[in-house]
């Protein structure tokens, strides 16, 4: 039996997905028995689960039909607590613990703030993702979100704030300094290239890249530059066909997912988050956490919080072309200290999220 167990859809490469893993990997560590329940277990983030982690494979595929599987589950294991991330499978771990019958604390997490997620959205659940909240958020023993921004946003959806705590993402992790100095095998980052703007994310409209590359092209207007964006999605012919309008094509590279990010990261000249709406860019911290100067949407939440409002990088307005390009450029010629980057990022650190999340978790 576990004291703890994690619920997840699968293993992609989101930041929830990673958010996880990290927590269960500090909670292993304080000796804590931890269960990670999966509708299905593939996904590019499997090597990241912890050796002392139970694997529960649920083995329907689709959420929805794993419905039957977690309730058995829930009530032959009766974890002491039940953690899970993303909308739709908060709610189906809400609904499961009431079928179930069972005691187990549910806390469930919200990584994007709901009101612009449901504005920007094509799916129906993600359109329906604030209602979700309102109608089965109560249920919940605790609700955390990862940014001020984001736990402010639930309150205007009318959530009770006795019932939320706000905790940074885990993100800086003794092996993320480590990546970082991992060798890459890219030319475009030996000496004498042009500077290379990096992005990282989904290639879905969430992230907006069409912004960014239409940026990029009035920076490479102006002075020689790269732009890399690392990260695989639905929005793959769209970007490349916008990078072959632009004739960026020997300039632009959509390389897709890459297993260490942050050797790219510590190499880049900037990282740029040109992000619709967010809800704390796991991807933000982990740039600054290996020195890379940054410049970020002022998008609803997170990248004001994390860069103080512009003092660790510049903020320009949400889908502002000529805005980031002027930011980028003056990054370029100005780039902050990464000493004082890597001294902010360790807000983010796994030790300090484990201890606030065993609080809200109860667990020991």
């Amino acid at each position: 039996m576990s004291n703890l167990a994690i619920f997840l859809a699968g293993l992609g490469g989101g930041g929830a997905e990673r958010v996880m893993l990290y927590l269960a990997r500090g909670f292993v560590e304080r000796g804590i028995k931890v269960d990670l329940v999966l509708v299905k277990t593939d996904g590019p983030c499997i090597s990241l689960i912890p050796p002392e982690v139970r694997v529960v494979n649920l083995g329907t595929g689709r959420l929805l039909r794993s419905i039957p599987a977690l309730v058995r589950y829930l009530q032959e294991n009766q974890p002491k607590t039940l953690l899970c991330a993303m909308e739709d499978i908060n709610v189906v771990a809400l609904w499961c613990r009431r079928i179930a019958g069972v005691s187990t604390r549910v806390v469930v997490t919200v990584h994007n703030t709901l009101s612009q997620e449901s504005q920007n959205a094509t799916e129906i659940k993600k359109r329906l993702a604030p209602y979700l909240a309102r109608w089965f958020y109560p249920w919940a023993d605790a609700v955390v979100t990862v940014s001020q921004g984001a736990y402010e946003d639930l309150v205007r959806l009318g959530l009770s704030s006795e019932r939320l705590k706000v905790i940074y993402n885990p993100v800086v992790t003794p092996e993320l300094g480590k990546k970082a100095l991992e060798s890459l095998d890219c030319s475009w980052f030996s000496q004498g290239e042009p500077p290379v703007i990096l992005a990282v994310g989904r290639l879905e409209a969430q992230k907006d890249f069409p912004t960014l590359i239409q940026a990029f092209a009035r920076v490479k207007q102006q002075r020689p530059a790269r732009l890399m964006i690392l990260g695989e999605g639905k929005d793959r012919p769209f970007l490349e066909a916008l990078v072959q309008e632009l004739d960026l094509a020997e300039n632009v590279a959509l390389p897709g997912f890459v297993d260490n990010p942050y050797a790219y990261m510590a190499k880049a000249a900037v990282f740029v988050l040109s992000s619709l709406y967010e809800g704390l860019p796991t991807v933000l911290i982990e740039a600054i956490a290996v020195g890379s100067p940054v410049v970020s949407t002022d998008c609803k939440s997170g990248p004001a919080e994390i860069l103080e409002n512009g003092r660790y990088g510049k903020l320009v307005a949400v889908g502002d072309i000529n805005g980031m390009a002027e930011a980028i450029i003056s990054t370029l010629d100005k780039p902050l200290d990464a000493i004082a980057l890597q001294k902010k990022a360790t807000e983010f650190s796994l030790e300090k999220a484990v201890a606030h999340y065993l609080e809200v978790l109860q667990v020991s």
